[in-house]
């Protein structure tokens, strides 16, 4: 019960707050055109709706999380990237300023004791990381507040993907005896969920950067925080699996460019979604079998939890094979033609 109250809490507070956000979003000239960023709507939409989001999960981080040294870090953080994502989501800025932005939050949550200090060796030990947890962490924390940003191509999709890893991640905190860590996720999970009736298909606002970033940025530090006790193999793998999603698509993203010689950080219409679209499925329709997908992962992740060593191990490489002939299937490492794409 305590648990659904979090839900519950955080969902009313970002769906009452949406509607600020829209009309704020418009005052500013936060408006995504049609065409713009490889959007696929028609209609301009205000996209700085993930404000909501923020101000749902730090107001409700506020009443139900006792604040301590990672706490504050991590609002503080999250702040610089909605900071961040705001500025971007009016002016648009340039990918390198973002990047800086993004290295500049990170930083800030090492200094308040967000670090990935062990890491799994090929051989299933574990590996002490040393001065190099730091730029690790740096590294993880910048990677998946991308890969958010990057599978926000659709209504509701980012957001509902983002929810659906959270209760994974919640689960395994659960089974695993960290409470604390399981409440902070819930209250994504909330914060997201509230948003989502107005983002889902047909959207009346965009998360935009500052709602993507976020999401990513917040789950990226939950993590590290850790959903297990101790440092175990599997460690690592369970965000990985629960974040499965926007981490894939990412990292075949960061494979077809540099496969095909694009820049890396050069956007393409050869995202998961678009080959989805492509391929004649709905908005809808799309939004669904990934979140069926990302669900599907999340399950995985909390069987790798409870299974033995062995299993755990079996489970990975079945979800590896299945990713690679997915990918192969729908030629996700094929160019793009963007002749009639505008950047």
């Amino acid at each position: 019960m305590k648990y659904l109250m979090l839900i519950i809490v955080s969902f009313l507070i970002a769906y009452a707050s949406t509607p600020v956000a829209k009309k704020l979003s418009i005052r500013l000239g936060a408006i995504d055109m049609p065409g713009e960023r490889r959007r696929v709507h028609s209609n301009p939409t205000p996209r700085m709706g993930g404000l909501a989001i923020y101000f749902a999960f730090i107001v409700s981080v506020l009443v139900f999380v006792p604040l301590d040294k990672k706490i504050i870090g991590l609002i503080l953080g999250s702040s610089i990237i909605v900071a961040l994502g705001i500025v971007d989501d009016i002016k648009q800025l340039s990918a390198k300023t973002k990047m800086a932005g993004q290295i500049v939050a990170a930083i800030v949550l090492v200094l308040f004791g967000f670090r990935i200090e062990w890491l799994t060796t090929p051989t299933g030990g574990m590996m002490y990381l040393s001065w190099f947890s730091i730029p690790a962490t740096i590294f993880w924390i910048v990677g998946i507040t991308n890969t958010f940003n990057l599978i926000d191509g659709l209504d509701g999709l980012a957001a509902g993907v983002a929810a659906i890893s959270s209760i994974t991640m919640s689960i395994v905190a659960v089974l695993n005896g960290k409470n604390l860590v399981a409440t902070i996720l819930l209250l994504v999970v909330g914060s997201a969920l509230g948003f989502l009736p107005y983002n889902f298909h047909p959207a009346k606002i965009f998360m935009g950067d500052t709602g993507s970033l976020f999401l990513g940025f917040v789950l990226s530090a939950i993590s590290i925080h850790g959903t297990i006790k101790g440092a175990t193999a599997i460690a690592i793998v369970i965000p990985v699996l629960a974040m499965g999603l926007p981490i894939f698509d990412t990292a075949v993203a960061i494979v077809r460019r540099a496969k095909n010689g694009a820049p890396i950080m050069q956007p393409d219409r050869g995202h998961l979604h678009h080959r989805l679209l492509d391929m004649g499925f709905s908005q809808r329709q799309v939004v669904v079998i990934l979140y069926i997908i990302s669900g599907l992962l999340g399950g995985v992740a909390i069987a790798v939890t409870e299974a033995t060593p062995l299993w755990s191990f079996i489970l990975v490489l079945l979800v590896l094979f299945v990713a690679a002939i997915g990918t192969k299937r729908m030629g996700l490492l094929n160019p793009v033609d963007e002749k009639n794409i505008n950047a």
